[in-house]
């Protein structure tokens, strides 16, 4: 990558950590750490289901993977809280891994892939909920220890700028996914597979490493989860909100871009922060908020806000009269 791809990147972390410092609220803060890591979920997402045309229902399986390992290994094996989320991310890619083998081995793709992946997520939750080691129905809840070998800080501004250089790790990975040769293999197999594979592409070798990929980065934001909010049970890490979640905020974004899953994932909670605030907090007024968010941006904007963008700036490029 050239320092031309990079200098986007930079930019857009050095205002991303800038924000803890302009005197946010903690609800502010706490909404600002939220939206991060559903953008880090939804950043894994879009590896496989934007640059790779496979799309997933069922990433809370990587997620609640993430989540589950970082707690367990520091409550009942006494792991440093690094090491825990560094392994949980490991085993998120393992997770991907397995899923993706023996999906894409079968041949699934499409809505049986999507189904597939919901599938294995619901399986996990009931396996989680029904657990022991998991905490069963009543979860885990991680010790307050601030320091930082347990990775809990007592001002949170610096969790935030912890979570801000993830986000960005996985924004050079998809800046790197758009000018790499793997990503342009992916992004063939995404458009034609069979093409693909007469041009020499492997394409369950290419497939099989994007899922990994998108499984550590989603599992990662498992892992930030779990640190920030120091409780987990098997509906928060398996459950339906955040499959969603991730797979709303490129959609929105812009699918298949580096920066549409952060732009959909501000968008969407800022947009429903906002309809909780003016409904009096109606349960789930938000989630009717992102519903009609999705059927407004398929229906007038197919790729995504940045995809508005760009449309607008082609339009602008068009001489008057041509």
């Amino acid at each position: 990558m050239s320092a031309r791809d990079l200098l986007p990147v930079l930019l857009v972390l050095v205002v991303l950590a800038a924000l803890p410092f302009l005197g946010l609220s903690g609800s502010l803060l706490n909404f600002l750490v939220t939206t991060l890591i559903i953008a880090l979920a939804g950043l894994g997402w879009n590896v496989l289901g934007g640059f790779g045309g496979q799309y997933s229902f069922g990433h809370a399986a990587f997620f609640g993977t993430g989540a589950y390992a970082t707690a367990i290994l520091q409550m009942k094996l006494g792991w440093n809280a690094w090491a825990a989320l560094g392994a949980g991310i490991g085993l998120g890619a393992l997770t991907g891994l397995a899923i993706g083998y023996l999906s894409f081995r079968a041949g699934l793709r499409g809505s049986y892939f999507a189904l597939v992946t919901l599938a294995f997520a619901e399986v996990f939750r009931i396996l989680a909920n029904a657990a022991d080691f998991t905490g069963g129905a009543a979860g885990l809840l991680l010790p307050l220890r601030p320091g930082l070998a347990t990775l809990q800080f007592t001002d949170r501004r610096f969790f935030v700028l912890l979570v801000v250089a993830v986000v960005g790790l996985a924004l050079l990975a998809s800046r790197w996914l758009e000018r790499s040769r793997f990503g342009a293999h992916l992004i063939a197999v995404r458009e034609n597979e069979e093409a693909a594979r007469a041009l020499g592409v492997d394409a369950l070798s290419v497939k099989l490493r994007a899922i990994a990929l998108s499984a550590a980065i989603t599992a990662s934001a498992g892992g930030l989860y779990v640190q920030y909010f120091l409780y987990l049970d098997a509906g928060v890490a398996y459950g339906t909100w955040i499959s969603v979640e991730a797979l709303l905020a490129p959609i929105v974004g812009g699918i298949g871009t580096a920066f549409g899953p952060l732009v959909g994932a501000l968008a969407l909670q800022g947009l429903g922060e906002l309809t909780k605030h003016l409904a009096g907090g109606i349960p789930g007024v938000d989630l009717v908020v992102f519903g009609a968010c999705l059927i407004a941006v398929i229906a007038f904007a197919p790729q995504g806000l940045l995809g508005l963008r760009r449309r607008k700036r082609k339009a602008r490029a068009v001489p008057v009269g041509a």
